[in-house]
């Protein structure tokens, strides 16, 4: 049983509102969550209280949204019309708060009554008491019922469901129940600047409780996510937001003094960063980014850290548009995937994703090896890392690629904690509390 959050009691109609219009728009319109929560106008809620219970109740919502959709089917009577689906939303948030949080019960049947009133529908006030006293009536039987479908239970889509089922057939239930937790709030220490244990000194003097990672020297994880503005020393560079798992590429990717290294697919820049921390500085780093507004985040990142990379706008699969002819003695290539490894985190991709979108991504990642592997030194190293689980964009790519590929060999990467596969290592969710990850390092001849 996934422990119930606790949550400030906020500003209630006004942050409940900007909840379910923040999920309608990602169910309905495909943003994803950050775009949502700023279209739905989490800009405009003047306490923080506020802005952290709307977002909390929107990410909640979309975490367990496959299985708040059949709770809803069975407690209406039939679905609601389309030009009633806010109020659809609206139940749906309210039965997160009632089913997966300890807000006061009574509290959240009131306050959601009275959002209806805001969404100018006080017709539907009975509809909406009525639902949420039947689910709180029924709740015991209404579990139970959830149980009989792997969709409702496990709060992810038949397809996702196949594939996990497919490629992980003993984990595939643990790997649901990680994705459907709060992911930890980790982070990654400047090591130019000071060692992990003096940055440990300060978080215990601003007593924020944290832990080191096992797996990497550089990481901490906090024992409960705070704000940004909260971590000192964060606006001086001492620290950055980084989960545990794209931490470990510094490490793989063997770096050496005077090499000449591409991060491809940079954006946002922490493992663009990182490289240079882990590197003290003493290479040559392009970071390659397609997408301009991207690339300006990773401008801020480097800024922020007084890191000096050289950062160009430009598509890795074509890189005779902005290659100048040098080559690298190390590449690292995050291609983008389906995401599925950091579900926990990113709770919108079980809504966002298809099924056909990874036969697609699989096309671009093998492309992306391809036309990368010629900018690679003879000797080099290019490290293929994704933040997916599924061998179909994980060990398979990199299986096509050796196959066809004369001067590409494997390197094993030696490590005691995730999956050795076919190719590559394979971090499930929430091992050594890391997102799931994928890496290999292929060496050229």
């Amino acid at each position: 049983m996934v422990a119930k959050p606790k949550m400030a009691k906020p500003n209630i109609v006004t942050s409940r509102l900007v909840a379910c219009r923040a999920v309608q728009l990602v169910a309905d319109q495909g943003f994803n969550s950050d775009h949502a929560l700023t279209e739905a106008g989490i800009s405009k809620l003047s306490d923080k209280r506020d802005t952290s219970f709307a977002s909390s109740i929107s990410l909640g919502t979309l975490r367990w949204f496959h299985q708040l959709q059949a709770l809803l089917a069975m407690l209406l009577d039939k679905p609601l019309q389309r030009k009633n689906r806010d109020l659809h939303f609206l139940l749906l948030t309210a039965l997160f708060q009632l089913s997966k949080t300890d807000i006061a019960r009574h509290g959240v049947v009131s306050e959601t009554v009275n959002t209806v009133n805001v969404l100018n529908k006080k017709w539907a006030k009975g509809l909406v008491n009525g639902v949420l006293r039947n689910y709180l009536r029924q709740a015991d039987e209404l579990q139970r019922e959830l149980r009989k479908s792997p969709v409702a239970e496990t709060s992810h889509p038949q397809w996702l469901l196949n594939l996990l089922q497919t490629a992980w057939p003993q984990q595939w239930r643990n790997i649901t129940q990680e994705n459907n937790k709060q992911a930890p709030m980790s982070l990654r220490v400047n090591e130019l600047r000071m060692s992990r244990d003096e940055y440990l000194d300060i978080l215990s003097a601003a007593n924020i409780s944290a832990s080191c990672s096992d797996i990497v020297t550089s990481g901490i994880t906090l024992e409960s996510p705070c704000s940004i503005e909260m971590l000192p020393g964060f606006d001086a560079g001492l620290v950055s937001v980084q989960d545990i798992a794209p931490q470990l590429a510094a490490n793989f990717l063997d770096l050496q003094n005077a090499q000449r290294v591409l991060d491809a697919c940079a954006a946002p820049g922490g493992k663009t960063a990182h490289i240079m921390e882990a590197s003290t500085g003493k290479l040559t780093l392009t970071a390659l980014e397609l997408d301009p507004h991207r690339l300006q985040r990773i401008t801020h990142t480097m800024q922020r850290l007084g890191h000096h990379v050289e950062v160009i706008e430009g598509d890795a699969c074509n890189p005779e548009s902005w290659w100048k002819g040098e080559k690298y003695d190390r590449i690292l290539l995050d291609a983008p995937c389906s995401g599925s490894g950091v579900i926990r985190r990113h709770p919108d991709i079980k809504l966002l994703r298809r099924a056909s979108d990874i036969d697609q991504l699989a096309r671009q990642q093998l492309k992306l090896l391809q036309a990368l592997w010629p900018l690679l030194n003879s000797g080099g190293k290019l490290l293929y890392a994704t933040c997916s689980i599924l061998p179909q964009e994980n060990e398979n790519i990199v299986h096509s690629f050796l196959s066809a590929e004369g001067t590409a060999k494997e390197l094993d990467i030696d490590v005691h904690y995730g999956q050795s596969r076919q190719h590559g290592i394979q971090i499930l969710p929430g091992e050594h509390k890391m997102d799931g990850f994928f890496y290999a390092c292929l060496q050229k001849n």
